[in-house]
């Protein structure tokens, strides 16, 4: 299978709302016939038998039950995706599509029905499956519990931290996946784009339908590399959308055979949007999405935004700690291997900060917190990245003249703040930015 291919249908199947519920109710008809059968060869104690009326009736209604019960979930489901992107960003949909708990839900409920139908129909009067009706009431409680859990959990979720905190911890797993395939011995060159590669290609491998680059086989290219003593460079890192007919991959080498172009292409997965597995500056968008909604005149909201702030700092902090860019001091032409570009720190950072100073101007409360997390920064990253922070300190300062200067709270504006208001410590700021 290729592994674009391979890549879309594990996707699918995680994203799927149907396949979990459709195996429950496969498992369901499965476990009716073996409770059918397993009620004629075992007699349970008399307390746990049930006559041919009664075992009717109960199954009737846990037929009837799960079904409504079923009908419910999605309603609920419904009602809280809208709020949630109305709120937030529509970007939250791609939590909803993970969530194990709903889909566990459907399962269990759509399980209890089938299998509750398919011991209605084995209930004669000298042959009533007495253990598989006690086991349909289970499930019936199993599933009514996994409902509450999952109500609670969504309930929760409605709040701009917990999806901030949720985005913040798939952010952090993208990188950590990143920075494992970057520090293997055989890991491609990663470097900042723009770059240059001397020489013209001996083959340029183009899209042939457009789409988000989601996911990038470096392994299977390394290894093609290799064996055909050629450098590959692609040209797009994950995350941008690439139009039809846009280069994707150069292929540098004498060893290049003309079918190569379908199978490096098979080793990028494309769709119609962005996702998170490799891309965290997709998990920085979105927090930034968020709290440039808060801030909204519709919304109004500054202190959602100081809190999606203080996850958006950790995830900052993480990736200016991190070294991305593996290989970007080696000199001299490379004449094999794969070459990937990535986003620099000050990338990150800019997407991280700009919009929400642009937006969050005229509020005294996000300005002292962005202060704050990039004073933060500029003290933990690297010291050779503090330079980018310097300057983002610098645009702060302009923005909060531009919109507070001649205000009696200018002073108050220019201070940074943890907690945006508020916080323990916080005094106007009489020194000029870090460093």
């Amino acid at each position: 299978m290729r592994w674009s291919i391979g890549f879309r249908v594990r996707r699918y199947l995680r994203e799927s709302l149907w396949v979990l519920p459709v195996a429950g109710g496969v498992l369901g008809w499965f476990l009716g016939l073996a409770a059918a059968d397993a009620g004629t060869l075992y007699q349970l104690p008399d307390r746990w038998q049930y006559s041919t009326g009664t075992a009717q009736a109960v199954l009737a209604a846990l037929v009837a039950s799960s079904v409504g019960l079923t009908g419910f979930v999605v309603t609920v489901s419904v009602l809280i995706v809208q709020m949630a992107t109305g709120t937030f960003s529509a970007r939250y949909m791609r939590i909803f599509y993970r969530d194990r708990t709903f889909k566990a839900v459907l399962a269990v409920l759509i399980g209890t029905f089938v299998f509750s139908y398919t011991l209605l129909r084995h209930v004669e009067a000298n042959s009533i499956p007495n253990f598989g009706i006690t086991l349909a009431g289970f499930f019936m409680g199993a599933g009514l519990v996994l409902f509450v859990i999952f109500l609670d959990r969504s309930i929760h979720r409605l709040r701009p931290v917990a999806v901030a905190a949720l985005v913040a911890e798939a952010g952090r797993r993208a990188l950590r996946e990143v920075l494992s395939e970057a520090t293997r011995p055989d890991a491609p060159d990663i470097l900042p784009a723009p770059f240059d590669v001397p020489g013209d290609p001996a083959l340029i491998v183009r899209n042939e339908r457009g789409g988000a680059i989601q996911a990038i086989n470096t392994r299977g290219l390394v290894d093609w590399a290799r064996a055909h003593d050629s450098l590959i460079v692609l040209r797009h890192p994950v995350g941008d959308f690439v139009p039809a007919g846009a280069p994707l991959v150069e292929v540098h080498g004498s060893n290049v055979e003309p079918e190569a172009e379908d199978r490096l292409r098979s080793m990028l997965a494309l769709g119609v949007e962005r996702t998170i597995e490799q891309d965290p500056a997709f998990a920085v968008r979105i927090m930034v999405d968020i709290a440039i909604r808060a801030l909204s005149p519709a919304v109004n909201d500054p202190t959602t935004a100081v809190q999606v702030l203080d996850h958006l700092e950790d995830v900052l902090r993480e990736i200016g700690t991190t070294h991305l860019v593996s290989n970007e001091e080696r000199t001299g032409p490379r004449h094999h291997g794969v070459v990937v570009p990535v986003r620099r720190w000050d990338d990150y950072l800019t997407l991280g900060v700009t919009e929400i100073r642009e937006y969050g101007g005229n509020s005294v409360q996000v300005m002292r917190r962005l202060r704050a997390m990039l004073v933060e920064l500029h003290d933990s990253v690297d010291p050779e990245r503090g330079a980018v922070v310097e300057r983002e300190l610098t645009r702060l300062d302009a923005a909060v003249a531009e919109h507070w200067g001649g205000t009696v709270d200018l002073d108050l504006a220019s201070v940074a703040d943890r907690q945006g208001i508020g916080g323990p410590g916080a005094s106007p700021r009489t020194g000029d930015s870090p460093g």
